[in-house]
């Protein structure tokens, strides 16, 4: 005759594994993602660091100098803001990630803290109804907390991909305004 308890004991260390497994995958994966845009990033700015070193070298005078200096820093920071762009893209997509397993999980931990006080109440004493009461209070409380907490990450979120945009548009426009600029004195 097996034991209830164990059993369930067993199938939650295996779910709290295969919620861990998960986890770490997912932050492998991140680990793996941010690993390749940094090498990108760092192949792209030795290789751009050469050429520009080589095309200011050539320079003949202080004029085609500054125009060059100008020319050479436009795409710099439009690759630092997609640079910026790549790594809030991966935060993002392992935040969605993160939260998805973490709802699945929170999912199965109330279905199951619902079922142990419903049998609880069907086998309770007399006056064991007010504990299973407060019990089905403290789950409805604790659901809504993790809701207002899954919204509330949603809007931070929605937030800070505003903010990346707008920046994003801004160093754009800067970096416009001082090539125009640079190319007004360079003349």
């Amino acid at each position: 005759m097996s034991n209830p308890n164990l059993e369930q004991l067993a199938a939650a260390q295996k779910a709290n594994v295969e919620v861990m497994t998960a986890l770490l995958r997912t932050a492998f994966n991140g680990v793996e993602r941010l690993t390749a845009i940094n090498l990108a990033a760092s192949r792209e700015l030795f290789n751009n660091t050469v050429a520009n070193a080589k095309q200011l070298l050539a320079a003949k005078d202080a004029s085609q100098l500054a125009k060059l200096n100008s020319e050479l820093a436009t795409p710099g920071v439009e690759k630092f803001a997609d640079y910026s762009r790549s790594v809030y893209d991966l935060v993002t997509d392992m935040q969605k990630e993160i939260t998805s397993v973490m709802e699945a999980q929170y999912s199965i931990f109330t279905k199951n803290a619902a079922s142990a006080v419903d049998q609880a109440t069907a086998s309770a004493p007399l006056g064991g109804d007010v504990f299973a009461a407060t019990m089905k209070s403290m789950l409805g409380a604790s659901s809504k907390a993790f809701d207002s907490m899954t919204s509330m990450a949603k809007q931070l979120s929605d937030i800070a991909e505003t903010n990346v945009e707008t920046a994003t548009k801004a160093s754009g426009k800067a970096v416009s305004a001082t090539a125009a600029a640079a190319k007004k004195s360079a003349k």
